[in-house]
């Protein structure tokens, strides 16, 4: 496996593996808020009702409008509906925002096409009608095969439904299709998360999304634990799922190309690739985030505003213009989550020569612990440095 990426002077990223091939490329991301209940784990911005379903669909359109400048003419690649529970919108309404970003965006002619799903919002029927609309990625967020962790989660399904599910979309006919997994779940034993990725392994599904259960402040699970409802989470045990996690998957063929992700050749997510070599992407729906290798914006988190002003004034998003050293911190901070890693080439040429010497002085520590590799001007994370990921970018910031 090798990689090369190229960074041309007009800001265009060029990505060649023997595996993929990105070329200035550009995304939209859709943020989909409304949820049939909020898992007890989860952070992002969701709301527990359809009612302003309509209004959010309108707002939505006069985003897409308003915001046609901030990628300017750049060919769109890919496309994708994240939340939120995206499959709670039927498919003729995801169809009326295909055809509303197709109507005001460069899009390319196949573009990748990803929808999340929960397993207890899909039907044989809805699968089908995704699939005839363009839809050629599915995300479906299992996140275990057990109910008990299931419970746990406080997630809609079931281990039995999400068997089923994965069955449909096999063979409604995508051949794109990516997993969740969580582990360090409390009630998730070793054996258990072995038998999650025996099964997952035994779907020759390509591509695989696992996370470590993380409680983030004020949620549901976070609540429960600190009154003692609920057991904590072992950081122990979920650093063993992970080395579990990661010897299995290179042993099944499938490539660890960012910390989460793993896919078999051929078969990454080009959108969130698309994150993670710095390219310019638009999110569109409330709190989506968008960037330009400029600035980044972020939309307000809250329904109800982001109904009333998006598209109407500027007061729906906030704004800001990223300095050198945010610049560079961010390439660093994405680029060593993959498995093409951060280049001193790049740096140098990009951002200027003490930036460059300042990383290769911070990362030697880590060099010399094994925990990062160096090939060349290439600095890439070993199996051991990829649990201290967030550590090791954090260090080598400026």
């Amino acid at each position: 496996m090798w990689f090369l990426i190229l960074f041309s002077p007009n800001g265009a990223y060029f990505l060649y593996s023997k595996n993929i091939y990105f070329c200035s490329m550009a995304g939209i991301y859709i943020h989909i808020p409304f949820c049939n209940s909020k898992c007890a784990y989860c952070n992002f911005f969701s709301v527990v009702s359809e009612k302003q379903k309509t209004g959010f669909l309108d707002a939505l359109k006069r985003e897409a409008k308003f915001r046609q400048s901030y990628i300017g003419n750049e060919v769109v690649n890919t496309i994708y509906f994240g939340g939120g529970t995206p499959s709670l919108l039927v498919p003729e309404e995801i169809g009326s925002i295909l055809e509303l970003v197709k109507n005001n965006y460069n899009i390319t002619e196949n573009p990748e096409i990803t929808l999340e799903a929960n397993p207890d919002t899909l039907s044989q029927d809805s699968l089908k009608a995704y699939h005839d609309l363009g839809v050629n990625r599915m995300s479906i967020g299992i996140q275990s095969f057990f109910d008990d962790d299931l419970l746990y989660l406080s997630r809609k399904h079931n281990s039995e439904h999400a068997r089923q599910v994965l069955d449909w979309t096999q063979h409604t006919g995508f051949d794109k299709i990516t997993m969740d997994l969580i582990y360090g779940i409390p009630t998730l034993t070793e054996q258990k998360w072995n038998q999650n990725l025996d099964i997952f392994f035994s779907t020759e599904i390509q591509h695989l999304s696992a996370y470590s259960l993380t409680i983030e402040r004020k949620t549901a699970l976070w609540q429960r634990i600190q009154k003692g409802q609920a057991k904590a989470i072992s950081e122990e045990e979920g650093l063993r799922h992970y080395e579990i996690l990661m010897n299995r998957a290179e042993k099944e063929g499938f490539i660890h190309y960012e910390i989460s992700n793993f896919a078999k050749p051929g078969h990454y997510s080009k959108h969130n690739s698309l994150y993670w070599i710095g390219g310019n992407y638009l999110g569109l729906g409330p709190s989506a985030h968008s960037y330009n290798g400029v600035s980044r914006q972020w939309n307000v988190s809250n329904l109800e505003a982001y109904i009333r002003t998006a598209g109407v004034s500027g007061e729906f998003f906030e704004k800001e213009i990223l300095s050198l050293d945010d610049r560079y911190n961010e390439y660093v901070m994405t680029s060593l989550r993959t498995s093409w890693g951060c280049d001193l080439e790049h740096i140098r040429n990009a951002f200027g020569e003490l930036y460059a010497e300042h990383c290769e002085k911070e990362v030697q520590k880590y060099i010399e612990k094994n925990q990062v590799i160096k090939n060349g001007s290439i600095l890439v994370l070993s199996n051991s440095g990829k649990i201290f990921a967030d550590g090791i970018a954090a260090d080598l910031f400026c």
